[in-house]
């Protein structure tokens, strides 16, 4: 399980983001958080991710609390790939950073041979967040923490990368915490949703 207990943050000189956040995730489940944009989910995503440490609580995945050493269990995909890569390097290198994807995980994103000669820059967004994909999915990885992960795509895009998510965190047991503020998508791919800092389930 991963588990934040009563987490709190907040930058320095200013008010709290949230406080005395309770948050659970199972093995295989899928858990939405929903708000608008502005509301801090992006900076509980890193929290949860072990990016960044917050002001008060814990976090524990499979009994272990952060910070982990060694390969972190819980991977973090951003709402911008771009963000996410080094943009000096061809696609070939940024997949393989931390070991080579499984062919049938290349296979299952629709990852082309010829896009791992390019850069960056020289592919699209909905192509550059499916190497993202590809590389959070590690043999190791329990949970994903997936941040607006398909907010800035078409919707034939969005609906073909959720699939894609959906079913190898299926194959494989890994629990998702999906953060959007599009609760239409939450509904259609999440087990249950939290409102975020009203921590009320709607579903």
């Amino acid at each position: 399980m991963l588990k934040a207990n009563g987490l709190g943050y907040h930058y320095p000189n200013k008010n709290w983001l949230f406080h005395k956040l309770d948050l659970s995730i199972h093995p295989g489940e899928v858990v939405g958080l929903y708000g608008e944009s502005g509301a801090g989910k992006s900076t509980l995503a890193r929290i949860m991710a072990g990016f960044l440490k917050p002001n008060r609580g814990n976090i524990m995945v499979e009994n272990e609390q952060y910070p982990i050493k060694g390969v972190h269990p819980v991977q973090l995909i951003l709402q911008h790939p771009e963000k996410a890569v080094n943009p000096r390097w061809r696609m070939g290198k940024i997949l393989s950073e931390g070991g080579i994807p499984e062919d049938s995980l290349l296979k299952a994103f629709g990852i082309q041979e010829e896009w791992l000669s390019r850069f960056p820059s020289e592919i699209s967004g909905g192509e550059l967040q499916r190497f993202c994909l590809a590389r959070a999915f590690k043999p190791t990885t329990k949970y994903l923490i997936a941040d607006e992960i398909t907010t800035m795509l078409d919707a034939v895009t969005q609906a073909q990368i959720w699939q894609t998510v959906l079913e190898i965190t299926r194959q494989r047991g890994i629990g998702i915490l999906a953060i959007s503020h599009d609760l239409y998508l939450l509904k259609r791919v999440c087990d249950r949703i939290i409102q975020f800092n009203d921590k009320q389930e709607l579903l």
